[in-house]
This record gives C-alpha cells, sequence and structure tokens, in this order.
C-alpha cells in the first residue's frame, strides 16, 4: 500500500515539475486500484483514463503504449471493453521479472509525457521494488 501511494505521488510530482497537472492511479495484478491521486488541477477524468491505462497494461503485460502499437488491428474493439482504454501512459510494475501492478497517468498533453512521469516514479523507487516482499 505504501509503495503504491508513493508511486502515485511521485508520478503527479514528476508531472508537476515538468509543468502538468495529472492523475495517477496503482494497480495491482488483479486490476484492483492500490492508489490514485489527482493533482489539484487535473481534470476529473483523468482518474477514469489513467485507471483504464493501466488496467490495459495488466491484460497485456506490456506498457500500454506497446500494447496498442502492437495491437492496431483491434484496438478500436478493445476500448469498447469496460475498465480499459488503448493509450500509451501506463507502465508494468515489476519485482523479480513478474508483474505485480501498473501505474497509469493521464493528463499531461500527450501520453508519451504521462509515460516519462510514471517512469521517474518507478525509477526513484527501483530499490525499493528490488526488494519489496
Amino acid at each position: 500500500m505504501e509503495l503504491a501511494r508513493d508511486i502515485a505521488s511521485e508520478s503527479v510530482l514528476a508531472c508537476r515539475k515538468a509543468g502538468y497537472q495529472v492523475s495517477a492511479v496503482v494497480v495491482d495484478r488483479n486490476g484492483i486500484i492500490s492508489a490514485m491521486l489527482r493533482d489539484d488541477l487535473a481534470s476529473r477524468f483523468t482518474l477514469q483514463i489513467a485507471e483504464e491505462k493501466a488496467n490495459s497494461v495488466i491484460m497485456s503485460g506490456l506498457k500500454s503504449g506497446d500494447f496498442r502499437s502492437n495491437r492496431d488491428d483491434i484496438r478500436a474493439e478493445l476500448n469498447h471493453i469496460d475498465g480499459l482504454i488503448m493509450m500509451q501512459g501506463a507502465l508494468p510494475i515489476e519485482i523479480a521479472g513478474s508483474i505485480i501492478g501498473a501505474v497509469g497517468v493521464s493528463g499531461a498533453p500527450g501520453g508519451d509525457i504521462d509515460e516519462r512521469c510514471a517512469q521517474q516514479a518507478l525509477d526513484k523507487f527501483q530499490e525499493r521494488l528490488e526488494f519489496a516482499d
């Protein structure tokens, strides 16, 4: 719980430092929300989008942008599944090569920026992830 909270918080703060108001959602390996944060001026819809981006990681085991690129053939259909959105901006959270969850970010003007904020958070907590139980 604490690590999920910290990853969400650091994702939001990384984007804030870059000048963007975003939301970050961390889900566990089952797609259940572990932590969610919305910066003060981020749209309320960014919470839903961030969660749905994270869920696409859980479904695919890939970064949401990679999943989107790999499945361009059925992207439109996948967007009709409740709880999923095919957009860049979410990353897997891994421990010892196993995906234990995902972090999704939404609100910056581009999924590549959302992804960078999430990556900065994961990089900051890499040591904690390596030694997590």
